[in-house]
């Protein structure tokens, strides 16, 4: 049988090394309790390193496709007041059509004030087409003047649309095609309201007419672009309350494997505490002879 011969540094190595293991499980713990993490390195858990990159990777994501949510819901919100006020304009040229329309009790002077109220409104539309949002005009398309219409009612904008990406493959119209709301070019309101304006003036009856036959095909053109622009608001709406889920969904994911169980590490700490004072002790006695000892 053989033995293996222990010595005092052989004791004091061991004693040191362990105490040293112990020490440094100890740090972790306390690094854990600060932080308030588990993983403070990759090299704390490799695998749950790269989770957690990937669920803030997503986390990012998702709070881009926020971000654009509410730029496009501010769009489409700009658009839903003007649409709001450019209809009720159009409706009221064509109450003041309807009014001029009458055979009797019209004279010109009162034809020539019909005419002046259809001009203001003329103005006041070529004011809403050119609404903006962040400096550029909802109904210009990608144009990056400033304007979609000029003092004419002629389109000066470029025609295209202006997309917000609201989810992952999911993009939103957020401007509105001013075709679609003021009409093509040769038969816009704006045109509609000249020609009801020189109607009125000179008491063209056919004319006047035609205005009004003109302008109710406005108001359906706009109750059709008031439609598109809500239920694509509503589209945005739903992606902004998905994509606040996903970001509850992504932190709690997050959390779990990132985040510390606090009790349960201050109740590890304390009992790594209470086992490195008991090495401690133990360590003082296996190390208590001296030279002299070994010198008797």
């Amino acid at each position: 049988m053989t033995y293996t011969r222990v010595t005092q540094n052989m004791l004091t190595r061991s004693s040191l090394g362990s105490l040293q293991a112990n020490l440094a499980r100890m740090g972790r713990l306390q690094e854990q309790l600060s932080s308030g993490r588990v993983i403070n390195r990759p090299s704390d858990s490799p695998t749950g390193t790269t989770t957690a990159m990937r669920l803030r990777d997503d986390l990012a994501a998702t709070q881009q496709y926020q971000r654009n949510a509410a730029d496009g819901t501010a769009w489409l919100g700009t658009i839903d007041t003007a649409l709001t006020s450019i209809t009720d304009q159009t409706r009221e040229a064509r109450d003041v059509a309807l009014q001029g329309a009458n055979s009797g009790g019209v004279g010109q002077s009162t034809r020539d004030a019909l005419a002046a109220t259809v001009d203001q409104l003329r103005t006041s539309l070529l004011a809403d087409s050119n609404t903006t949002y962040l400096g550029r005009p909802v109904f210009g398309g990608i144009t990056f003047g400033d304007q979609a219409y000029d003092d004419t009612g002629t389109f000066v904008g470029a025609a295209g649309a202006v997309t917000r990406t609201v989810a992952d493959g999911v993009k939103v119209r957020v401007d509105a095609a001013a075709d679609a709301v003021f009409g093509s070019a040769g038969s816009t309101v704006f045109d509609h309201l000249t020609a009801l304006s020189t109607a009125l003036r000179a008491g063209d009856t056919a004319g006047i007419s035609a205005g009004i036959t003109n302008l109710n095909g406005d108001l359906d053109r706009l109750a059709t672009a008031h439609a598109e622009v809500g239920t694509r608001a509503k589209r945005v709406d739903q992606a902004t309350q998905g994509g606040l889920d996903t970001e509850l969904r992504l932190r709690a994911s997050l959390s779990d494997v990132e985040n510390a169980d606090l009790p349960q590490v201050m109740v590890d700490l304390k009992m790594q505490e209470t086992a490195y004072q008991a090495a401690l002790a133990a360590t003082s006695r296996v190390m208590q002879p001296s030279l002299l000892d070994f010198l008797r």
